[in-house]
């Protein structure tokens, strides 16, 4: 039995592990998209660099964990929502290093007018990432606090609903050729889903809270 709790808690432990390296990737893509937006290119590649060294590094400890699951039978009654909840948070950390990256490969002409409101949109983004990562350690710490940390994911992604609407408007109202608006819509929606796939992990999250207290 203590074999078995010590390796409980070292699975955890790299679970905690992972997180950080989901919220680090989320903190770097909004460094980007600042760095970006603010034409200090430099530091984009550096951070191009950096959020694809983060992921590589989440993916090999994502596939760690799942190793662990199987091969060592460990909390086998919520197995299957640990790994549910992995493999949606991979999605997560994947979207926001795919994201810059597109930056980096299609490098949108984003008008000087709507780059503060990008801006707010990578920072309500990165809002959700971080408040998924809590959630997700209440439910292995302390059950009762993962719903109002559901909650904050939520506000955040309705926040970037609102952000990346008000871009939209904005954008389509402009005296600018059709192409140009629809690259710039085309990345104000894919800033937009970290969030809502953000909100999606909490989904699986909540359910996963109640079969536990079942």
């Amino acid at each position: 039995m203590d074999l078995l709790m010590k390796k409980t808690k070292e699975l955890e432990m790299q679970i905690d592990e992972y997180l950080d390296l989901v919220v680090k990737a989320s903190l770097i893509f909004k460094q980007g998209v600042k760095h970006y937006l603010n034409n200090q290119m430099d530091q984009f590649f550096d951070d191009r660099k950096k959020i694809d060294e983060t992921e590589s590094k989440g993916d090999a400890l994502r596939r760690t964990i799942e190793t662990k699951l199987y091969v060592e039978t460990l909390i086998p009654e919520f197995r299957g929502d640990v790994l549910g909840l992995l493999e949606h948070t991979d999605k997560v950390l994947n979207l926001t290093a795919e994201t810059l990256a597109q930056f980096d490969v299609e490098m949108p002409d984003i008008k000087d007018d709507l780059k503060p409101l990008f801006i707010e949109l990578a920072e309500a983004s990165t809002s959700a990432v971080e408040s998924m990562a809590i959630a997700i350690r209440s439910y292995f710490r302390e059950l009762g606090k993962v719903r109002d940390n559901i909650t904050k994911v939520m506000f955040y992604e309705k926040e970037t609903d609102k952000i990346s609407d008000r871009i939209k408007r904005t954008v389509f109202r402009t005296n600018i050729e059709l192409g140009k608006k629809i690259h710039t819509r085309y990345f104000a929606y894919h800033i937009e889903i970290i969030a809502d796939e953000a909100e999606n992990v909490c989904d699986r999250l909540a359910i996963a809270s109640i079969k536990r207290h079942l």
